[in-house]
């Protein structure tokens, strides 16, 4: 019996000894020292722009982060990232938890209330694909390169003129003088373009936060998942490449509808083994193919449904292409409040739901690759962007 009992002893004492170890480390293991290096005179900043607070942390070994406002959880990084819509005081709470224990410190903000444009401030990128209204809308002239272009299409965006994207993946990259917020539940900000009863030129809207602080869209962009993300007939990651038509190429019109003055103008291939041509219509003589661009361009992005055009007269006289339900621009006409669009609807590139505190850049890209008869290809024009929160 003595020599059974020996076994259980030696367990025991083992045990206390690592019980002892633990608490040993949790001793001798400093508390976490929170310094939020707020300035003179606290934090302060503007409605619809970001705060940044840093704060130093010491003895933080394998530490956790918690930041409340009004006891909701708003990050759980060390530097907070924030953003109001109204002006006030708020007061966050930071937890600093490690194996010693927690530390809590109070921080209050004063939010000034600021006016901005409602509008575009910036055009940082613009790159059509053919369409019978590119080099047309902004027009292009001798001499004009790339640069050129992006400023033009910012000139026309800020005076409320139409800019169009051309055919599938043509894009535009936008910024603001001011953050979009987002307001939960609220439909926050609406991209402004030409769409009218029975024909839509869907865009697809992609948003991102200026993370990095630098003033440049060089962040993560999240997808707008409008009401066709999950549909079947919705390609993602779809790619096409336009050709420029040769210097000695020769037009074939269509023999049957006599405004198609070739129907083999622009040849295009995908990433799906598909490949077509772009037409020419008699409304549009000018080249169709972005005039600075090389012998051929590619775009990607996500693609909707290119048969939801119908020609219902059934003689390639009265085409219609119906608005879908929510998400895109170009959608619904601007008065319309179902062109609204709502941050909540926000995805990453795995299609996950992401919650954005706000918003400095918006990027559109036209989302279909269809041709309307005598309307000519399906090509999402872009007037503006307005912000829903500001009143």
């Amino acid at each position: 019996m003595k020599g059974n009992l020996q076994w259980p002893v030696m367990a025991l004492l083992l045990g206390a000894a690592a019980c002892s170890g633990n608490n040993d480390k949790a001793d001798t293991q400093p508390l976490p020292l929170i310094d939020m290096k707020a300035p003179a005179g606290g934090y302060s900043v503007h409605t619809a722009q970001w705060v940044r607070i840093s704060p130093e942390v010491k003895n933080a070994e394998g530490a956790s982060y918690v930041w409340t406002l009004d006891e909701d959880t708003v990050s759980r990084e060390r530097e907070l990232v924030h953003v109001f819509a109204a002006a006030g005081e708020s007061t966050f709470r930071l937890n600093v938890k490690t194996a010693a224990g927690e530390a809590n410190q109070n921080v209050t903000v004063t939010v000034n209330a600021q006016v901005y444009t409602n509008g575009v401030a910036k055009v940082f990128d613009f790159q059509p694909a053919p369409a019978q209204f590119t080099n047309k809308l902004p027009l292009w002239e001798a001499g004009d390169s790339e640069a050129s272009m992006i400023a033009k299409a910012e000139s026309a965006i800020k005076s409320n003129g139409l800019v169009c994207l051309g055919g599938f993946g043509g894009f535009i990259v936008m910024g603001f003088d001011h953050t979009i917020v987002n307001v939960p539940g609220a439909y926050n900000f609406q991209v402004l373009g030409n769409a009218f009863n029975n024909w839509a030129e869907p865009g697809i809207i992609q948003v991102a936060a200026d993370a990095n602080g630098n003033g440049l869209p060089d962040d993560t962009w999240y997808e707008i998942a409008g009401s066709e993300y999950n549909s079947p007939k919705t390609v993602h990651n779809y790619e096409i490449t336009y050709h420029r038509p040769a210097a000695d190429h020769v037009a074939t019109p269509n023999p049957q509808y006599s405004y198609i003055t070739d129907m083999n103008y622009i040849k295009w291939t995908d990433n799906k083994g598909g490949s077509g041509y772009m037409e020419k219509n008699s409304f549009h003589s000018q080249h169709y193919y972005p005039n600075w661009k090389g012998d051929k361009i590619t775009f990607s992005g996500t693609m909707l449904d290119p048969d939801r055009i119908k020609d219902q007269s059934g003689a390639g006289s009265f085409f219609v292409c119906p608005a879908y339900d929510f998400g895109y621009a170009d959608n619904w006409a601007n008065m319309d409040a179902k062109s609204g669009i709502k941050l909540d609807w926000a995805v990453d590139a795995d299609g996950k739901p992401v919650k954005l505190k706000g918003i400095d850049f918006i990027r559109v890209h036209t989302g279909m690759r269809a041709q309307g008869g005598w309307l000519g290809e399906v090509s999402t024009e872009v007037s503006g962007v307005k912000d829903l929160n500001l009143k």
